[in-house]
């Protein structure tokens, strides 16, 4: 019986899908183009897949999603913003320092050792500190570029090098790390002692073999993605100095066309997004770590005394981030509210969790 039950309502399932596809495609009243510029193992399409799933059906067909994963649309930062500027993307996912070009204020996301771990960061992101961002960017863009939500795209950044295990900042000297080109990760490789060195991305690898970087800062999922151990990597420090934040951009212009029961529909497909890229990352590290230690790599864990020593060294960068970056006092204010906030309503609820 329960056999029965079970294959009809899975028959009744792939026939309300078929004709649900069929009604999304032919009869949408609105369409919204997004794109990544990543691929299909990537954090940002796991979170795409959810987005596109729930809008489409929550708005029964009226919302059809379409992706675009690569560079089809846009290749840079700079250059897939002013498309959802000027309305030809709807929907793109920036990393910060993607987005600092335009909104430098982004990079506050990259100060280092403000959040401890990832229910800080969640519970920060999911608040009032990104409807500030939101509004920050909104004025800056003239109403052209409204910030949606921020996920997460690899987990925590944590430095990693070729030479030696980095127990505390002395160990940074000589060192030279591949950064970005945007100023505030720079400042934080000067801050604990070594050599910033902008490196394009495709070049990193070949960049360790021959020795022009020692180290970088990222997330264990890229680092095992690139195969950089091929090339040399063999020390990671998992410092977490910073949460790996993807800002996920929309066309204004697009979002407030629509009536006001499509715009919840949105606003809830990515919550979902969010979610899902809050998640991903967490799965995918196991099996990044496993395969890195089996490989022969040395994966550190400072102890807390350590970790106060490398946020000690870095704390200087704050300082440059509110002297040098416009806006960077008014997000930073925000930030440190909210991860305060956090903190309490967090640091409570574990002290009643464990009586």
């Amino acid at each position: 019986m329960l056999k029965h039950l079970t294959t009809a309502a899975m028959g009744a399932a792939m026939l309300a899908g078929s004709s649900f596809a069929s009604y999304a495609a032919g009869h949408a009243e609105y369409t919204i183009r997004a794109t990544a510029n990543s691929n299909e193992n990537d954090e940002d399409y796991d979170g795409l897949v959810v987005f596109k799933n729930y809008v489409e059906a929550a708005s029964n067909g009226k919302i059809e999603v379409e992706l675009f994963i690569g560079t089809q649309l846009c290749s840079k930062g700079a250059e897939c913003l002013q498309g959802v500027a000027d309305g030809s993307i709807d929907v793109y996912i920036s990393t910060s320092g993607g987005a600092a070009s335009i909104f430098p204020y982004v990079q506050v996301l990259d100060l280092p050792y403000l959040m401890a771990d990832d229910r800080i960061a969640e519970d920060v992101l999911s608040g009032d500190f990104v409807r500030t961002m939101r509004d920050m960017a909104l004025e800056d863009s003239d109403d052209k570029i409204r910030l949606m939500t921020i996920g997460n795209t690899g987990g925590w950044r944590n430095f990693a090098n070729t030479k030696r295990r980095l127990a505390e900042p002395a160990d940074f000297d000589g060192l030279k790390i591949r950064t970005v080109v945007a100023d505030l990760p720079q400042e934080l490789v000067r801050a604990l002692g070594a050599s910033p060195t902008p490196i394009p991305w495709p070049e990193l690898f070949t960049s360790f073999q021959t020795g022009v970087v020692d180290g970088s800062k990222n997330g264990i999922t890229d680092i095992m993605g690139m195969k950089f151990p091929d090339a040399g990597l063999q020390y990671v420090t998992l410092d977490g100095h910073a949460y790996m934040g993807a800002l996920w951009w929309m066309s204004n212009d697009k979002f407030m066309a629509m009536p006001e029961d499509m715009r919840r529909v949105v606003v809830d497909g990515f919550y979902a997004l969010q979610q899902a890229t809050f998640a991903s990352p967490k799965r995918k590290s196991i099996e990044a770590y496993a395969a890195f230690v089996e490989g022969g790599g040395d994966l550190y864990v400072p102890t807390p005394a350590e970790k106060a020593t490398f946020a000690a060294a870095a704390e200087p960068v704050q300082a440059w981030f509110t002297d040098n970056v416009d806006g960077g006092e008014r997000i930073l204010s925000a930030l440190k509210t909210a991860v305060a906030e956090a903190e309490a309503k967090i640091n409570a609820g574990r002290a009643a969790d464990i009586q």
